[in-house]
């Protein structure tokens, strides 16, 4: 079970970008949180594993409160929580196979980790998961010959070789098109499914979100508002979630760049020797 409580973060900037949410996902639930641009739904996901630094409230999968980990047991704590990229998070320069193990660089040592040197289970797992992305026959392309589906099926396919506890997934469709995001939302949503696996997703797309989500969340400038069913997500919710939304536009576009550049810095510390 995940669990967040009271949850905050203020950027060096002053920017507010969560005011104390609190929130629940258990089971194998599928929850969207959906809100307008600027409403802390991205920076709500990347807390939760630290990618940004909350700076109040506390954060619990199971039992272990994340917040109070040091470096090496919260290296540790993130085998258990895939995360799914807007942008992929891919390195370029390495192949699809290469990628997808990089979703075990928390269960070897530093140094076959910096060599690529993987087990053969590992492996023969890594091969498997593509098999079930659709991905077979692929794994020596390079990331950067993919298409964007692909390229989001790579990513689901490093995220579940982790065998995590939770999957984290920020906008997964956002550079896709419609046909190709039913795709991607399809197979997220079967891989979570069969494997047991609760999942949030934070999602643009409201059509979206009611056809794969089990239960909707709604951020609005920084504090969740509305909670409820798919079929309670009435026109009433809608105004409640997105009320005031374009008043943060330009703070939006601030915590966006924030992210987008812990995001860099992240895939640069999870690929040791790259270069």
């Amino acid at each position: 079970m995940l669990r967040t409580d009271n949850l905050q973060k203020t950027y060096e900037s002053g920017d507010e970008a969560l005011k104390g949410v609190s929130l629940s996902i258990e089971g194998s639930e599928i929850v969207s949180m959906i809100g307008p641009s600027g409403a802390g739904k991205s920076t709500f996901i990347r807390c939760i594993n630290r990618l940004v630094e909350p700076t109040g409230g506390e954060v619990y999968l199971d039992e272990t409160e994340l917040r109070a980990l040091g470096k090496r047991d919260l290296r540790k704590a993130r085998r258990d929580i895939g995360m799914i990229f807007q942008e992929f998070n891919l390195v370029e320069r390495l192949t699809v196979m290469e990628n997808v193990l990089s979703g075990r660089l928390g269960y070897v040592s530093t140094w076959r980790a910096f060599r690529r040197n993987f087990p053969s289970e590992d492996i023969q797992r890594a091969y498997e998961i593509l098999e079930r992305v659709g991905l077979e026959d692929m794994e020596n392309k390079r990331a950067d010959e993919l298409s964007g589906g692909q390229r989001q099926r790579v990513g689901i396919a490093r995220a579940v070789i982790q065998q995590p506890k939770i999957l984290l997934v920020d906008e997964p469709t956002s550079s896709l098109d419609p046909e190709t995001s039913h795709k991607v939302l399809d197979l997220l949503t079967t891989v979570a499914k069969e494997d047991d696996i609760p999942v949030l997703i934070n999602i643009h797309e409201v059509e979206l979100a009611l056809d794969y989500a089990d239960r909707i969340v709604g951020l609005s400038d920084g504090e969740l508002v509305w909670e409820g069913g798919t079929d309670e997500l009435d026109e009433h919710a809608r105004d409640i979630i997105y009320r005031g939304g374009e008043s943060r536009e330009g703070t939006g576009s601030a915590i966006e760049e924030e992210e987008a550049a812990e995001d860099r810095q992240e895939i640069d510390r999870q690929v040791p020797g790259g270069g």
